[in-house]
């Protein structure tokens, strides 16, 4: 086997573990209010299915590695998705069925991985230097250190619910990266370092605020 091969494995499994942290806090979330057992089966079939499709678009981004508006577009759908989670923070358990739960699960997990998997898209299809193979091998790597990841977010997730405000932060910040990335937007801020601080904490005061405020209406209304 080649030494570039070799080094090749060796770059997409840190890519792996460095970007699978985002994904990891996002499965938390969206499994977090599930019951063990339907918990365990939405992480692994989400987190399979999102891996599955991840391949197909790396194997894509293999050949065209620039679309426009790429991070833009996937940059304001993680801001939606972040919010979405935290503004389910204070509903009862009891009010959601658990065949829905999962489904939702589920489907957030995929459609926020297609969203957060941009970047270690294109960097697996830069480091696999062309190989097909590397990239299946890179990606399916991947499903085991998201799955541990996730669950052991969810461990203090359930001990500390502050930390959704926190977990909701950590993905606005990558959706700020995400925009700031845009090579447009970048063109436009060039090398000014206040603004690639101010647009990503700007995303997470902006979803803080908003998800926090609707939580507090909707818990007032349940007051009522």
């Amino acid at each position: 086997m080649e030494l570039s091969y070799l080094w090749s494995i060796f770059f997409i499994i840190t890519i792996d573990i460095i970007l699978g942290g985002d994904n990891a806090i996002v499965i938390a979330l969206a499994c977090r209010k599930l019951p063990s057992k339907k918990r365990n089966f939405a992480i692994i079939l989400g987190t399979i299915i999102a891996i599955s499709l991840r391949i197909i678009l790396t194997l894509g981004a293999i050949f065209v590695l620039k679309v426009p508006f790429l991070h833009l577009i996937g940059g304001i759908l993680l801001l939606y998705i972040s919010y979405n989670l935290l503004i389910q923070e204070n509903d009862h358990l009891s009010s959601i069925k658990e065949n829905y739960s999962v489904f939702q699960a589920i489907r957030t997990i995929v459609f926020a991985d297609l969203v957060m998997g941009i970047d270690n898209v294109l960097a697996i299809a830069g480091a696999s230097n062309g190989h097909p193979s590397l990239v299946i091998f890179g990606l399916c790597i991947s499903i085991p250190i998201i799955i541990w990841g996730s669950k052991v977010v969810l461990f203090f997730l359930e001990r500390f619910p502050i930390l959704v405000f926190i977990g909701a932060g950590v993905l606005a910040i990558t959706a700020g990266n995400m925009l700031i990335e845009e090579p447009f937007i970048a063109s436009l801020i060039g090398n000014d370092n206040y603004l690639n601080i101010l647009i990503p904490t700007s995303c997470v005061l902006l979803i803080t605020t908003v998800g926090g405020f609707f939580n507090f209406l909707k818990l007032k209304k349940r007051e009522m």
